[in-house]
């Protein structure tokens, strides 16, 4: 199951987001916004994170105004490794080099056709492992230490 939220400037796309999901059969759980009324980014981040490491969830998607601050509070959880993207390269490899588990993007950066398109990337790139596990488990050194 993918875990998905946004707040208020995310809200549209992430809506266009469960719309594809939908179209491909792919199982979801709103964390919300259910509105375009604002809400505070770090709440929905952190929920969507916390479906993930309990492993309710597999993968995420967050969406706010820019992708940036909701991608720095999903990060804040140990264990997430969240990429803000705005392009289908980064989304690609961001799954394939880095195991992002969570896909941040900007509602007012990013439109729906290409949210869409990272979307697939996102979900259907495996980790390439390799040479890439060594510096994923720096990573995880540097979140304990």
């Amino acid at each position: 199951m993918i875990a998905i939220g946004a707040d208020h400037g995310g809200y549209e796309l992430k809506e266009s987001i469960k719309k594809h999901l939908e179209d491909k059969g792919i199982e979801y759980k709103d964390f919300g916004t259910f509105t375009g009324e604002a809400v505070d980014y770090p709440i929905i981040a952190k929920q969507v994170a916390a479906s993930i490491i309990s492993g309710e969830c597999i993968r995420g998607i967050l969406c706010c105004g820019t992708g940036v601050g909701i991608s720095i509070a999903a990060n804040k959880v140990k264990g997430i490794r969240c990429a803000c993207c705005s392009d289908y390269f980064s989304a690609y490899y961001t799954r394939l080099h880095n195991d992002a588990n969570i896909l941040a993007m900007g509602g007012r950066v990013v439109g729906p056709g290409l949210a869409c398109m990272m979307v697939d990337a996102f979900l259907e790139t495996k980790f390439e492992g390799g040479r890439h596990s060594r510096r994923v488990n720096m990573i995880h050194d540097i979140e304990n230490s």
